[in-house]
C-alpha cells in the first residue's frame, strides 16, 4: 500500500502531464464546457491551480471575504482567475508550490484525486487522450471505492461490482458496471457520461 507521503511525486507528475497536454490543445478548447457544471476548461484549471497563486494567508482572506462559503469562493476565483492568459494557467500547473500542496485533512491522496478528476473534467470534453499511469489510476480508484471517498459525491456503490476494461482493477460484488479506469473515476465522482461509454447497469 502506498504511503501518503510517497504520493507527492505522483501528484507532481500528474500536474506536469496535464500542463504538457493542455499546452498542445487549440486556444478555443479552453472555452469548452467542462464536466464541472457551469465551468469551462479555463475555470476548472483556474480552480485547480489556486494553491499556486494564493498562500494560506491569502486564501483565508478570500474565504473570510466570501463569508466562509467555500463554494462561493471557488466560483468567484474560478471566474476571475479563469480570465488569465492560457500561458499563465499552464505555468501555474508547473508550480512547485502547487506540487507540494495538499488539502487540509486530505493529504496527498486528496491532492491526487483533485488533479486526476479535474484533469479528466477538462480533457474528456475536448477529446484529448490523457492516460495516467495504471498504478496511479488504481490508487485513485481504490481510494474512491474502498477508501469511501465516493460518498463525498453522493455516489452509491453498495452491492455493486466495478470493472476497469483497460487495466487489471475491479472492486465489489453484484451487478457489474464496466468502463475504462478514467470513466469509472468520473462516474464515482458523480459526473454524467454517455451511456455508450459504459457497460452494464448504471449506478
Amino acid at each position: 500500500m502506498t504511503e501518503d507521503n510517497d504520493l507527492q511525486p505522483i501528484v507532481a507528475a500528474e500536474f506536469l502531464a496535464l500542463a504538457d497536454l493542455l499546452r498542445s490543445v487549440p486556444a478555443e478548447a479552453w472555452d469548452t464546457p467542462s464536466l464541472c457544471e457551469g465551468w469551462r476548461v479555463r475555470e476548472v484549471i483556474a480552480h485547480l491551480t489556486m494553491p499556486a497563486r494564493y498562500n494560506d494567508k491569502q486564501f483565508m482572506a478570500e474565504l473570510e471575504a466570501h463569508g466562509f462559503d467555500f463554494t462561493a469562493l471557488s466560483n468567484d476565483v474560478a471566474a476571475r482567475d479563469g480570465r488569465a492568459p492560457v500561458e499563465s494557467l499552464v505555468s501555474d500547473l508547473r508550480s512547485e508550490r502547487l506540487h507540494h500542496w495538499a488539502p487540509p485533512g486530505g493529504g496527498y491522496i486528496g491532492a491526487l484525486n483533485h488533479v486526476v478528476v479535474h484533469g479528466l473534467d477538462v480533457t474528456v470534453p475536448v477529446g484529448a487522450t490523457r492516460i495516467s499511469p495504471e498504478a496511479t489510476m488504481c490508487i485513485v480508484l481504490d481510494d474512491l471505492t474502498e477508501g469511501g471517498t465516493h460518498q463525498h459525491f453522493g455516489t452509491d456503490v453498495a452491492g455493486r461490482r466495478l470493472e476497469a476494461t483497460d487495466l487489471d482493477w475491479s472492486w465489489g460484488s453484484g451487478p457489474a458496471l464496466r468502463g475504462t479506469a478514467a470513466d469509472l473515476v468520473l462516474v464515482l465522482c458523480g459526473r454524467r457520461l454517455s451511456e455508450a461509454r459504459l457497460g452494464g447497469a448504471p449506478l
